[in-house]
């Protein structure tokens, strides 16, 4: 099957994602999104499992793209930096941050295409992924928060908490 072909059915199955989102947001409210937190986290979780563990950010997201990858998920990021970062990786005091561009997510995607607002429950089933995914990874509790959510692409920021 082509490659636009399998884009569109992903697509039409994520609308019926953003449907039973909606309605769960509606039903339960607040609730909705640590449900869906949860959720991620334990894919994120299983879909790493047995990956190489590293205390490097960017092989930690170079090895959570592949999982992604290989799974047929269509979570397309890369890192990036301001024209006044000198680098990538930032030490704050939070932790090792980093920020990420979500240029082709099928998330926001299906939620424009089912007509749903972006920053509930779906996309928080994405944070609790790469948290669950990143403590398999990295061995370490993460977050991320989103910078700007639009229609083109997101910016979020990855903070990896020090180890306790």
């Amino acid at each position: 099957m082509e490659t636009s072909q399998q884009r569109l059915a992903l697509q039409d199955a994520m609308v019926f994602l953003g449907a039973i989102a909606s309605g769960t947001e509606q039903a339960i409210g607040e609730s909705a999104n640590s449900i869906s937190y949860l959720a991620g986290v334990n894919l994120g979780k299983k879909m790493s499992a047995g990956v190489s563990q590293t205390g490097d950010i960017l092989q930690a997201l170079e090895s959570t793209r592949e999982v992604l990858k290989n799974n047929d998920y269509l979570w397309l990021f890369e890192p990036f930096k301001t024209h006044d970062q000198e680098t990538l990786v930032l030490e704050g005091e939070e932790g090792t941050q980093v920020m990420l561009v979500f240029r082709d997510c099928m998330i926001r995607q299906s939620l424009y295409r089912f007509g749903h607002a972006q920053k509930g429950s779906l996309c928080n089933m994405m944070y609790g992924f790469f948290a669950g995914a990143l403590q398999n990874i990295m061995g370490r509790e993460s977050s991320l928060e989103i910078a700007h959510a639009g229609e083109n692409a997101c910016y979020k920021k990855l903070i990896v908490r020090r180890a306790s």
